[in-house]
């Protein structure tokens, strides 16, 4: 579908959620593995490819030591190397987490690449865990990153938990977040209910009006099991595609068109859900005193 506005055409992009198994201390075989499915992701149209959190390294580290080990520097390391070489060829965007090392200090971090390179780095911001270990907090902010597809934003599994993450990213006119993540039961938690963090996504696409797409992992590390179920949320709130299973690989497709998800926050004649924030009795960029951009 492409939809015509005056003499411009916005054709859907195509932006995929790849679910994946990492396995700790085997960086290579989960670099080869996600540039894999990064290959078999554009082959099926993808524009955007999203990666699970830390998906280089794995997640469940034994200690300081071992975590440092896996770290590496960005955009100079072999994994966001790697990553960027796979874009290039495939002609694609990439938002894959990693673990990220920065002289002393590391970070749970995303990098950003595109056909042309690397785009920048999201730090995530809010730890979960035995993270408090390893990763220093996210030191910068919640930058938007500018493509020809849109504007691109970027948080990291328990950022989700934060609405102000995403209205934040909102207001600086994001069209679509990507959520490498790393989803683990939450306490009493249901079976036979979805993960409370699909929950979290749908709630966020609706009430910010844009696009989230969540990318999980699958499997048991070192006694942690991790949920699966990623997903792909609209602009309106509703899944476009997933959530996927709990326990296999995959990769969600879903089509997105970004005048029809600006047009999301929109909600009836009266209600916008960005214009109708009270900011005569709230800071309305929540005291960080960035611009507001022009839509």
């Amino acid at each position: 579908m492409t939809v015509q506005v005056e003499g411009l055409d916005f054709p859907d992009l195509v932006v995929a959620s790849v679910q994946m198994e990492p396995h700790v201390g085997h960086t290579a075989a989960n670099v080869a593995r996600s540039v894999q499915l990064i290959e078999e992701a554009a082959a099926q149209g993808a524009s955007i490819v999203v990666l699970p959190e830390l998906a280089n390294s794995g997640y469940v580290f034994a200690s300081r030591a071992e975590a440092f080990a896996l770290a590496e520097p960005v955009p100079d390391g072999p994994s966001t190397q790697a990553w960027a070489d796979a874009a290039r060829r495939c002609n694609v965007h990439v938002v894959a987490g990693i673990a990220e090392r920065e002289d002393d200090r590391l970070y749970n971090a995303a990098a950003v690449l595109g056909p042309r390179g690397w785009l920048g780095t999201y730090r995530k911001l809010h730890l979960w865990g035995d993270e408090h270990l390893f990763f220093e907090p996210g030191n910068k902010g919640l930058p938007v990153f500018h493509t020809e597809l849109g504007r691109l934003g970027v948080v990291i599994c328990y950022d989700g938990w934060f609405p102000e993450a995403y209205r934040l990213l909102a207001m600086q006119g994001v069209d679509i977040v990507c959520m490498p993540t790393n989803w683990v039961p939450m306490p009493q938690q249901p079976a036979d209910r979805p993960a409370m963090a699909t929950t979290l996504a749908m709630a966020s696409a609706h009430s910010n009006g844009m696009n989230i797409v969540c990318a999980n992992r699958t499997g048991t590390e070192r006694g942690q099991p991790f949920v699966g179920q990623s997903l792909i949320v609209g602009a309106q709130g509703w899944p476009l595609a997933g959530p996927a299973s709990h326990d296999g690989e995959e990769i969600l497709l879903a089509r997105i068109n970004l005048k029809a998800s600006r047009q999301a926050r929109h909600l009836n004649a009266f209600n916008d859900v960005l214009r109708d924030r009270r900011d005569d009795i709230y800071d309305p960029m929540l005291g960080t005193g960035w611009p507001l951009p022009r839509h």
